[in-house]
């Protein structure tokens, strides 16, 4: 085996990982493949200068600082997105981190550790905020090699960390609900949707539900996210009476970024997919994305 096929095995050993460390910064999974794509000629020129030991680890800094790269880029087309931004869905598992290794935290599930709303509330972070948290929180990266990443000092990082920390908690609820619990709320949800039962539909949702979608200019969408369990539910029968459904149209129950979730299609094509965020029997958040270019992955 010669050097570069030595390497080009550890880093596809590797790639799934890195793609999950990529998406979970950039937001979108395109993205997330290009920045790690980007990478390989950069890890195969670095070890012609001075081997590399461990390409993983090598890998994971050069994947996350090209990340954040494309993430400080992106922020500044997205300001000029119309309406609001959703993260790329991801439909169905998510990419795992690699297997063999001894790191507990490179076990970390990003089903679990990345929800569609986790998602959402990253967005509102900095990028510096955003890697680091993504880093330390998720993958167990000590903040002094963090620092290396960003190009921080550790004290800087460490208050990014813990604004990073305090900005998810409070806009992430953690929630611990199982796949049976899950598949009743969002039937529920769906029969009272379908039944046009607007009383059904409100005792489903939290009072303080947010609904917010992404047509990105192309598809017709709120400008604006909606609140309030009767407005929520109010806009979501309207939207379905509106509906003209075919032989082909149908809405299924999936999986979205390890989260419950929506998939509706028309004429037998993906339309919109929508993450549910449920909690104690509610749904605290509907996050619909209708943009084309967002579901062509999903």
């Amino acid at each position: 085996m010669t050097r570069e096929e030595e390497l080009a095995a550890q880093f596809t050993r590797a790639r799934s990982r890195l793609v999950g460390i990529a998406y979970a910064i950039v937001g979108t999974v395109a993205e997330a493949e290009d920045v790690v794509s980007d990478c390989w000629p950069r890890l195969v020129a670095a070890d012609g200068e001075e081997r590399v030991r461990d390409v993983e680890a090598w890998a994971v800094v050069a994947v996350s600082r090209r990340a954040l790269d494309v993430l400080r880029s992106a922020r500044v087309q997205r300001e000029a997105y119309v309406g609001p931004w959703l993260p790329e869905p991801v439909v169905g598992a998510l990419p795992q981190p690699s297997a063999g290794v001894a790191d507990p935290a490179d076990r970390v599930t990003l089903d679990d550790s990345v929800s569609y709303a986790l998602m959402v509330v990253l967005e509102t972070l900095s990028p510096a905020e955003r890697v680091v948290w993504v880093l330390h929180e998720v993958f167990g990266m000590p903040l002094s090699e963090v620092a290396g990443v960003v190009g921080r000092t550790p004290a800087a990082v460490r208050q990014l960390a813990v604004r990073a920390r305090a900005h998810v908690r409070s806009g992430a609820p953690r929630v611990d609900v199982s796949a049976q619990d899950h598949g009743r709320t969002v039937a529920a949800f769906l029969a009272a949707a379908g039944n046009g039962d607007l009383a059904g539909l409100v005792a489903l949702l939290d009072p303080d539900v947010v609904l917010t979608s992404d047509g990105g200019g192309v598809v017709n969408a709120a400008r604006r996210p909606v609140t309030g369990a009767e407005r929520v539910a109010r806009f979501l029968l309207g939207v379905a009476q509106k509906r003209k459904w075919g032989a082909g149209d149908r809405v299924e129950p999936t999986v979205v970024n390890g989260g419950p979730g929506l998939a509706f299609y028309a004429e037998g094509e993906l339309s919109s997919v929508a993450a549910l965020t449920v909690a104690d029997g509610r749904v605290l958040r509907v996050d619909i994305v209708l943009a084309p270019a967002k579901l062509r992955r999903a």
